[in-house]
């Protein structure tokens, strides 16, 4: 039923008018600022900088995709760029994620394979790391195609697998050997029953086996993206017999009592932390992930807290 609601939450959002509602609204930017860090960079440094002072990493996600021309897309490498300097001068345990379609993906591949390189050599400066999102399925291949390269060019980059998809036990037998660190998460895409499995049992089943797979696999860091007190049990019994890093990661507004308690047990965890001011994507995708969550923005728009 989860999932069926995920979706339809997802179709409903997607509407101009339900956007406007959200985004031009009190309410809306309410919810938005639960689980976006802020507009700024400042203001995202600020969150970041609380976050390692309970305890966690970070990964900062300047929130942008597909964009629509080329100077849209260096204008986001540009603002990647000052992130990782950013990083560099706070010292923090950081790094940044970020989505090809927002560096020319889908657009020009060449620019976006470009940027890429160019972010990786800023962030080896710094001592950090980039993360390559997955977004929808039909960029998939492409995503991991420029990954492939851009890793054995650098080597200090990672990359997030959907555990939902069909196809991604096969790309991890593609991307382990490569190194890095790799962030499994379930999924956020509404895709067709052919790309991608459609209940939350299923998804559930999935992850659990790519997760032992990680676990087992020395040569990468797994980073292990979920919120779910059964996913992470798991974790933690496969960590057992693993002598080499991983970490967990979670979002930033989601769980923080349960981020609370794996840091006091000395389990690394790193925030996913976004920022800036194209969040709407981001946001409804939090909706539809954990649909308890609309009750909070139904709440803030009858003006209650």
């Amino acid at each position: 039923m989860a999932d069926l609601l995920g979706r339809a939450i997802l179709a409903v959002t997607e509407r101009k008018p339900v956007r406007r509602t959200i985004t031009n609204t009190r309410p809306g930017k309410a919810v938005a600022r639960r689980f976006v860090a802020g507009e700024t960079l400042d203001e995202a440094m600020a969150v970041a900088a609380e976050l390692v002072a309970a305890g966690c990493e970070v990964s900062l996600d300047h929130l942008g995709e597909h964009v629509s021309d080329r100077a849209e897309a260096e204008r986001s490498r540009d603002d990647y760029l000052a992130c990782l300097d950013r990083i560099g001068e706070s010292g923090l345990p950081a790094n940044i994620s970020v989505k090809l379609t927002q560096l020319g993906m889908g657009l020009d591949n060449a620019l976006a394979a470009t940027s890429l390189d160019q972010l990786a050599v800023r962030a080896a400066a710094v001592g950090t790391t980039v993360t390559v999102d997955m977004e929808e399925s039909e960029y998939t291949e492409t995503t991991i195609s420029l990954y492939e390269q851009a890793q054995r060019d650098h080597g200090n980059l990672g990359i997030a697998v959907q555990a939902y998809m069909h196809r991604t036990k096969a790309d991890l037998d593609r991307l382990i050997p490569l190194g890095g660190h790799i962030r499994l998460c379930k999924g956020a895409y509404a895709e067709p029953a052919d790309v991608a499995v459609q209940s939350n049992d299923e998804v559930d089943a999935m992850f659990d086996s790519l997760l032992a797979l990680l676990m087992h696999s020395p040569a990468t860091k797994p980073a292990i993206a979920s919120h779910d007190d059964e996913r992470i049990d798991l974790a933690k019994s496969l960590i057992e017999h693993r002598s080499e890093p991983y970490e967990f990661q979670m979002l930033y507004g989601v769980r923080g009592p349960m981020q609370r308690e794996l840091v006091a047990a000395s389990y690394p965890l790193r925030i996913y932390v976004p920022y800036g001011v194209a969040w709407y994507p981001y946001l409804t995708r939090r909706l539809a992930e954990r649909p308890a969550n609309v009750l909070f923005f139904l709440r803030a728009l009858a003006g209650r807290r």
